[in-house]
């Protein structure tokens, strides 16, 4: 398994989870785990998901999300699992 790191930050409003989920879904990536809060008008969602087996590259999903965040006006990052573990050791 091959694992990343999305993170979505942004004022709330409708269709942020859809927009992500969808393209995900259309990547053939399963989302493996899930948290997101709502902090007065801000919304805030981290997600594990598993890439072996994505339909497109990973550059070409990072580049998917942050359009899509864009288009939502919120920021979507990806990392893979392995470099978002080496930023955040102590």
């Amino acid at each position: 398994m091959k694992k990343a790191i999305i993170t979505v930050i942004g004022k709330d409003k409708v269709g942020i989870i859809y927009g992500v989920t969808k393209i995900l879904a259309d990547n053939n990536i399963n989302v493996l785990d899930i948290s997101q809060t709502i902090m007065q008008d801000m919304f805030t969602m981290m997600m594990i998901v598993d890439i072996e087996n994505a339909s497109n590259s990973f550059e070409a999903l990072a580049d998917n999300l942050a359009n899509e965040g864009i288009s939502l006006g919120v920021d979507i990052r990806i990392q893979l699992e392995s470099i978002f573990e080496s930023m955040h050791r102590i």
